[in-house]
C-alpha cells in the first residue's frame, strides 16, 4: 500500500479559449477489482484520460497503491469545469508492476469508465462499474468519483506531524508508518484528504511538511470535524508470508495457535459441552470487505479446542487483516452473555473470554469502563500478547500494580483480567503459560458467587464455559 508512484502533470483545461466556470476536484477510489497478481493482490493506478479532437492522452494518474483491491486514492484531479461543453474523461486502472511500468499492456488493465465532467459535477458522487475490452463487466469491479466545485477562496494550511513510541508491528524491523488525514462530511462519511510518505523502520516518525487547500481539508468550515489516522504497513503481515504472526506453518502452531491450544486445552476439561463460540476483531470481511467489530470465526459454536483451531485456520484466507486493536466491543459482547447466566441461582455457569491480540488496546479507555461493567458479571478475561509490541500500558488492565478505575474513576468490583505477553513463555511449555493465565481464575470465580452469596453447588452440575477470542486486529494497508 506503501511504495508510491505518481507521474504528474499540471491540471490543464480540457478546451479552447471558452471562459472557465469554476475548478473542479476529483477523488477517485475503487472496489472489488480484479486480482492480477499470482502471489499477491493487485496494485492499481488510475489514469485520466482526456478526449481531445477526438483523440485519448493522458491527462495525470493517481499513486500506486500496492496490494488492494478496494483502493482510494490520495491524489487528487483539478480540472477546468466548461458548463456549455462536453469535456469527455476517461477512468483507466491498471495493476502496475514496478516503479518503471506505464501499465498499459492487455494483461495489466483492470477495467475501465467513460464519462463527462458534467456528469460528474450533477452527481457529485458517481458510482460506475469497470468495463473491460468490448463492453464486458471486469467482475464486481467498481470505481466512485467525487467532485467538489473550487470556490474564490484560494486559502491552504501546511500542517506537519510527527509520532512517538508507536507500536511495532513488524516482526523482524520497526513499523513503517503513514498517516492519513480525513474530513468528517456533511453525511458523516469520511473522505481522505491527504496521505502522508511512508517512513521505514521508525517508531518515532517525522513527516514532511505539507499545504493542503481549505477547501480541500474543511470546505472552508473550520468548524469542520477531521479524523486523523496512523496506519501500518506490516502488523501481523500477509499470513502467505513466513514472517506473519499469522502463518500457517505445516510444521509447527504459529504464537497464535500456541497460545489458544495451551490454554484452550485447560479450559475444556471444564466446559461440560466443550462448546467455543470463536469471535475476531479488526478485519474487513467479505463480500464487502469493510470493517467488522465482531468476526464470527465460526457461523456456530465448535466442538472443543481442535475445532477453534481448524475454524481459524479456514477463516484467515477469507478475510484481509486490517484493524485498530478495539477489544472493548467484544468484552462488551460476552460480559451481555455473561449477564444473562448472571440469573441463575446456583454456581453453575462461568464465563472465561481469551483475547489474543498482536497490538497495544487502541480503545483503552473503552476497554476500562467494559471491564469495570464486566467484573459484575460471571466472566474472567485473559489477554495474552503475542508478537514484539509494547505492551507496557496493558498491565494497567491487569490490576496487580492497583486497582483498575474507569475513566470517571469507577473501581472494578473485582480483578478479573490477567495479562500476559507470550514472549515470556516462548522457550517454555505450553502447560507454564496456562498456568500463569489461568492461575488466578480460580480465585475469580470465588470472589464473584461469594459476592452473590452463592454457595459451591454439586460437582457433578455444568461446569463453566470459556469463550475465546483468537484474531488478533491487523493494519496492511
Amino acid at each position: 500500500m506503501n511504495d508510491i508512484l505518481e507521474a504528474t502533470s499540471p491540471a490543464t483545461s480540457l478546451s479552447g479559449p471558452a471562459t472557465c466556470v469554476t475548478k473542479v476536484e476529483l477523488r477517485v477510489s475503487c472496489k472489488a477489482l480484479l486480482d492480477r497478481d499470482t502471489l499477491n493482490k493487485s496494485d492499481p493506478c488510475v489514469i485520466l484520460m482526456v478526449q481531445t479532437n477526438g483523440q485519448w492522452t493522458e491527462l495525470d494518474r493517481t499513486e500506486v497503491i500496492k496490494s488492494n483491491l478496494h483502493p482510494v486514492f490520495a491524489k487528487v484531479f483539478s480540472l477546468d469545469y466548461y458548463f456549455e461543453e462536453v469535456q469527455k474523461l476517461r477512468f483507466e486502472v491498471y495493476d502496475i508492476h514496478g516503479t518503471h511500468s506505464i501499465g498499459t499492456r492487455d494483461d495489466d488493465f483492470l477495467g475501465g469508465v467513460e464519462c463527462t465532467l458534467g456528469q460528474i459535477v450533477a452527481q457529485k458522487k458517481m458510482v460506475k462499474p469497470l468495463l473491460l475490452k468490448y463492453g464486458k463487466y471486469a467482475g464486481k469491479s467498481t470505481i466512485t468519483v467525487h467532485a467538489e466545485e473550487i470556490s474564490g477562496n484560494n486559502g491552504y494550511v501546511e500542517l506537519s506531524f510527527c509520532a512517538k513510541k508507536l507500536d511495532d508491528k513488524d516482526l523482524f524491523s520497526k513499523s513503517d508508518p503513514f498517516l492519513e488525514i480525513y474530513r468528517i462530511n456533511d453525511d458523516e462519511t469520511e473522505q481522505l484528504v491527504h496521505r502522508t510518505e511512508v517512513i521505514k523502520n521508525n517508531l518515532n516518525p517525522v513527516w514532511e511538511p505539507f499545504k493542503v487547500s481549505l477547501i480541500s481539508l474543511c470546505s472552508c468550515d473550520e468548524d469542520r470535524k477531521l479524523k486523523v489516522a496512523i496506519d501500518f504497513t506490516a502488523s501481523n503481515g500477509d499470513p502467505r508470508n513466513s514472517c506473519s504472526l499469522h502463518y500457517i506453518n505445516p510444521y509447527q502452531p504459529n504464537e497464535y495457535l500456541k497460545a489458544l491450544i495451551a490454554v484452550g486445552e485447560i479450559c475444556q476439561d471444564y466446559d461440560s459441552d466443550k462448546r467455543f463460540s470463536a469471535l475476531g476483531f479488526g478485519a474487513r470481511i467479505p463480500p464487502n470487505y469493510e470493517v467488522s467489530i465482531h468476526v464470527h470465526i465460526s457461523a456456530l459454536p465448535v466442538i472443543c479446542i481442535q475445532g477453534v483451531v481448524e475454524a481459524y485456520q479456514n477463516c484467515l484466507p477469507k478475510i484481509q487483516l486490517y484493524g485498530p486493536t478495539n477489544v472493548a466491543p467484544i468484552i462488551t459482547r460476552i460480559a451481555k452473555l455473561a449477564a444473562g447466566d448472571g440469573n441463575i441461582k446456583d454456581a453453575s455457569r462461568y464465563h472465561i473470554l481469551l483475547i489474543l491480540t498482536d497490538g497495544v488496546v487502541t480503545d483503552m479507555a473503552d476497554t476500562r469502563e467494559a471491564i469495570v461493567r464486566a467484573s459484575y458479571q460471571p466472566l474472567s478475561i485473559i489477554i495474552v500478547g503475542v508478537g514484539n509490541a509494547d505492551f507496557t500500558d496493558m498491565q494497567i488492565l491487569d490490576g496487580d500494580d492497583g486497582v483498575l478505575r474507569s475513566p470517571k474513576g469507577e473501581p472494578v468490583l473485582r480483578d478479573i483480567v490477567q495479562f500476559v505477553p507470550f514472549r515470556d513463555f516462548k522457550t517454555a511449555s505450553p502447560a507454564a503459560l496456562a498456568k500463569c493465565v489461568l492461575a488466578e481464575v480460580p480465585k475469580q470465580v470465588v470472589e464473584y458467587y461469594s459476592h452473590k452469596a452463592i454457595s459451591p453447588m454439586c460437582p457433578i452440575r455444568d461446569l463453566p464455559t470459556p469463550i475465546l477470542s483468537p484474531v488478533a486486529t491487523t493494519p496492511t494497508e
